[in-house]
């Protein structure tokens, strides 16, 4: 069953740190998506990645003490990782610093300069570091960014403009006869009245005062601004050329069947990004889609703020489909959602324990206690069997309905009613009962039409839980597991045997004893005292100094202590081929692939000791706030083996 191409992608991360849950959310709705596009016959390409360059990771990386590449290099494979523990089945990683897309970004700038697209200027207005945005007067709010909240400053540099307006009708029309190109609803009407017909200013697509960026290749002190940088990800990675001989992947998959993005960059996705495509001449993605937030209690989640959950630590209290069910089911089409620890127990309790595991396992176990686990359908109907087959069958019908809305939450609640309608179709026909009575053949035929609508849920639930999907699957012990199994009922294999100790899926929580936990890991360690003055260390001699031998070294390989989370264990060339094995107490702030390579200050005289069951033969020098906030290590660029005096 192939039903054609599916291009889906997400916004890109920024690089400036870890992701929290709120942020993974998209990614999460993205992957049901695509999962479910896959097994309804599509040939989907599912792209997601990083936005790695600017001011702000330029900042950040000096703030590190790092390389703006190795910063963002970090901050990537972090990403990676969360991608990874939540099962993310994308097809391509873009990454802005990638070879293709900085030729590709280039060719892009250039051609539309060329054809007049593009003019250089002078720009002078208010700008947000965080957002690295200017903003005129009006724009702000109480004097702050429109969009993030924080404080701006008078900025004015030479840049380079897009010419928006010359554009603005055909974007306006292209709108208006394509209804469904702005979901929801809303933020279509949103942009059209609030932004684009009021008027469109000319759009700042080049920096100078800083250097981490898309050099503008006939212009070397410009950078490449973040907007026609980051928007092309979309066709760079598939092979678009400016000359016209793009690539396979973009003859194939381009435009873009759906962008999935945030509600609060709907406005670059939806003027900028189409203006830009307008210019080169090529077609505009089928629709974008700007998501509700994924809020903490009220609020919008902030580092700042300190109110941040993240999806690993979701995870180790809960499972991974756990996680993705919560945030793909409570999240609203059009309104932002809510997530908190009570509201993620008691949804985990109700549905997964209560719902799904408990009808999975007492299925099978009744299977087994009356069978041997042996699965057979005599065929002895009831009246009462037609609503349960009747609501199994009109599960996918609904489910294709809500998923082509983009109604990913509403698609999966319609799943859940199918498994509670297999609960209340257990307590209207009692198998026990059954059983006692000796009715064997109708009592096998209740456990078929049970074990056989568990089978349909368990395949419509891969999109949302893939990991208990299979589970369920192999429980079952069937090999019937293609989606167009879901539109028929009656396709579980008779004569199969089902596993005899079926597992339990999803333990039901004690939320008082959960949440004390939580509240326990959460719980900040009192302030130290503050260092009194004569704490100060004795005042030593010149000679007592001398007594240290300080050379410098080169890190060339560093990993984590096996038994210690806050101990790196670093391997030191400290000259003259000698090899010092150091333990430092800095893993709080420093990763090994931040480590390695870098060139410290090694005491080499200090008599060796074991930390942990590790032995260390030596210290390297770092420097520290008060309270060990902050830590920077001790550099000295010189060849290894140089004495510090």
């Amino acid at each position: 069953m192939n039903k054609g191409k599916y291009y889906l992608t997400t916004a890109i991360a920024y690089t400036s740190g870890k992701p929290h849950i709120g942020n993974t959310y998209e990614i999460i709705l993205s992957d049901a998506i695509a999962r479910y596009k896959r097994q309804v016959g599509y040939d989907v390409f599912f792209q997601t990645g990083t936005d790695e360059h600017g001011q702000k990771i330029e900042q950040k990386a000096n703030e590190a003490g790092l390389t703006p590449q190795e910063y963002v290099d970090n901050v990537a494979n972090i990403i990676k990782e969360n991608y990874k523990l939540m099962n993310i089945s994308y097809d391509y990683f873009v990454r802005t610093t990638d070879e293709n897309h900085v030729k590709i970004v280039q060719d892009i700038f250039k051609r539309l300069y060329d054809q007049g697209d593009i003019y250089k200027s002078h720009y002078e207005g208010w700008y947000c570091t965080d957002c690295e945005s200017f903003y005129t007067e009006s724009q702000l709010v109480d004097g702050k960014c429109p969009d993030c909240g924080a404080e701006v400053h008078k900025a004015q540099e030479e840049a380079y403009f897009f010419n928006l307006q010359k554009y603005a009708q055909r974007l306006i029309d292209h709108i208006e006869t394509h209804p469904e190109f702005i979901q929801p609803e809303s933020r279509k009407n949103e942009m059209l009245n609030n932004f684009i017909k009021p008027g469109l200013q000319d759009l700042c697509v080049s920096r100078t005062s800083f250097k981490w960026g898309i050099p503008v290749n006939f212009d070397t002190k410009h950078v490449v601004y973040v907007w026609i940088d980051a928007l092309s990800n979309y066709i760079t990675s598939l092979g678009y050329d400016v000359n016209g001989n793009h690539g396979e992947l973009y003859k194939k998959y381009w435009p873009a069947d759906v962008h999935i993005i945030g509600k609060d960059i709907l406005r670059f996705h939806t003027i900028y990004w189409p203006i830009m495509l307008m210019a080169l001449g090529e077609p505009l993605p089928k629709q974008v889609f700007g998501h509700p937030w994924l809020l903490v209690g009220s609020g919008k989640m902030s580092k700042s703020k300190g109110n941040s959950i993240y999806a690993d630590e979701l995870v180790s209290y809960f499972g991974v489909d756990a996680v993705r069910y919560y945030c793909l089911t409570e999240m609203p089409f059009a309104q932002d959602g809510t997530i908190t620890w009570e509201l993620m127990i008691e949804r985990i309790n109700s549905d997964l324990a209560n719902v799904l595991g408990n009808l999975v396992n007492r299925t099978i176990s009744m299977t087994n206690k009356y069978f041997g686990g042996i699965v057979s359908n005599p065929h002895v109907h009831e009246a009462i069997d037609d609503e349960l087959i009747d609501c199994a069958l009109n599960v996918a019908r609904k489910v294709e309905a809500k998923m082509d809305e983009l109604r990913v939450g509403d698609a999966g609640n319609e799943i859940f009613t199918l498994l509670k309608r297999c609960n209340k179709y257990i307590d209207e026909t009692t198998p026990w009962t059954l059983a006692k009575e000796g009715k064997q053949d109708r009592l096998a035929t209740v456990l078929y039409n049970l074990l056989e609508c568990i089978r349909m849920a368990a395949i419509q639930l891969e999109p949302f839980m893939p990991e208990t999907s299979e589970k369920i699957l192999n429980q079952l012990n069937t090999q019937v597991r293609d989606y167009e199994s879901c539109l028929t009922f009656g396709h579980l294999e008779e004569g199969l045997k089902v596993v005899e100790k079926p597992e339990i899926l999803f333990q039901r929580i004690d939320a008082k004893e959960m949440l004390e936990r939580i509240e326990a890991a959460h719980a900040k360690p009192a302030e130290p005292e503050p260092k009194q003055e004569t704490e100060k260390k004795a005042e030593i001699t010149f000679d007592d100094f001398m007594k240290c031998e300080l050379k410098v070294g080169e890190i060339l390989s560093c990993e984590k202590h096996p038994k210690a989370d806050k101990l790196l264990v670093s391997q030191i060339d400290v000259g003259n081929g000698d090899i010092r094995q150091i333990v430092s107490g800095i893993a709080d702030h420093f990763t090994p692939e931040q480590m390695k390579g870098k060139k410290v200050i090694v005491v080499t005289n200090l008599k060796p000791a074991k930390l942990r069951g590790v032995e260390s033969q030596g210290m390297i020098l770092v420097g520290e706030t008060a309270g060990d906030e902050q830590l920077a290590i001790a550099s000295c660029d010189l060849p290894n083996g140089s004495i510090v005096r």
